[in-house]
């Protein structure tokens, strides 16, 4: 049976509460929608204002998948209020007080620099490989062993996963490794070690950034769980003085390990947790480092979004 087309004066009052209700995915789509345009039409409309835009990110915006953080986008949000003829900060508003982050905060050692140094970067990266933020997928537990190797360098690390599908046809993750300063990402291996095989990689030097592809050997349908491993082999940055994980999406049980040299071992531990990069670090709890492998550990319950993390002293 064919629908009939919504009337013109019910589909402003739908724009208008969306407007005023939000959140910004569905004031987006909803705006979209009254106003009848495709998003490559919006590309191109936004292409002559000399803003450039992927219809993938517009997508992924629209969907609630992503949500426009940088200055180009941020530029581009308050372009769409022109271009389909709402007024002004009706879009905007509803992505709170955000602003974009100010230039790069001088890291302690490492730099994972999650959010204010490379956020643009991993956008670019993600967006390249074409899938949405979360994938499609739950996270229902997650560990991770991190590897220091005998002159403090940070040798690689190991990940289990078990995810849970959201969506149906989910059959891939896309991993992302963070290389200490000075690392050389074209020389970082990744590695698909069970029930997933390494696709596509993507790497930029200059973030020392590496984002691999891991596909599985079935297209999962919402509600399935899959658990996989795999690693990543480095060993090419300069010294590390902490690991963090950086949590878009809340998140399930969450372990971190970190594993030292006999030779270089450090002189004091910490657990901590930032709820952004720019943020202070909270949540301080000092570890030990103990057993035969020389290991540290730390268990969240329920991880993120934010930042979960321990850092070392060497002396």
């Amino acid at each position: 049976m064919e629908r009939s087309p919504v009337p013109a004066e019910e589909a402003e009052t739908v724009l208008a509460e969306a407007l005023r209700d939000g959140p910004f995915p569905l004031a987006l789509r909803t705006a979209l929608a009254a106003r009848g345009l495709a998003l490559h039409r919006v590309r191109r409309q936004l292409a002559l204002r000399g803003i450039n835009v992927g219809v993938t990110s517009l997508s992924y915006w629209q969907q609630g998948a992503r949500r426009p953080r940088r200055l180009e986008s941020l530029r581009a949000v308050r372009a769409l209020e022109e271009i389909l003829d709402l007024p002004a900060g009706a879009l905007t508003r509803h992505l709170g007080t955000e602003r974009p982050a100010p230039g790069p905060e001088r890291p302690r050692s490492r730099p994972y620099r999650t959010l204010t140094e490379q956020a643009g970067v991993l956008d670019q990266l993600l967006s390249d490989l074409e899938l949405p933020a979360d994938g499609g997928l739950h996270s229902v537990l997650q560990v991770d062993d991190v590897r220091i190797g005998p002159v403090r360098e940070l040798l690689g690390r190991d990940s289990r996963h078990v995810v849970k599908a959201h969506r149906d046809g989910v059959d891939r993750y896309l991993a992302i490794h963070h290389g200490e300063e000075g690392c050389e990402p074209d020389l970082v291996v990744v590695r698909g070690h069970e029930n997933c095989r390494v696709g596509r990689v993507r790497r930029h030097r200059g973030a020392g950034l590496v984002v691999a592809e891991l596909l599985f050997d079935v297209r999962l349908r919402a509600g399935d769980t899959w658990m996989f491993a795999y690693g990543f082999e480095d060993g090419t940055g300069g010294r590390s003085n902490e690991y963090a994980r950086n949590f878009s999406f809340a998140a399930a049980q969450y372990v971190m390990q970190v594993r030292f040299a006999p030779e270089a071992l450090p002189v004091r531990c910490r657990r901590f947790t930032r709820t952004s990069a720019g943020a202070p670090r909270g949540g301080r709890t000092d570890l030990t480092v103990g057993g035969r492998h020389r290991t540290v550990h730390l268990m969240e319950e329920s991880a993120g979004p934010g930042i979960v993390g321990i850092d070392w002293d060497w002396a």
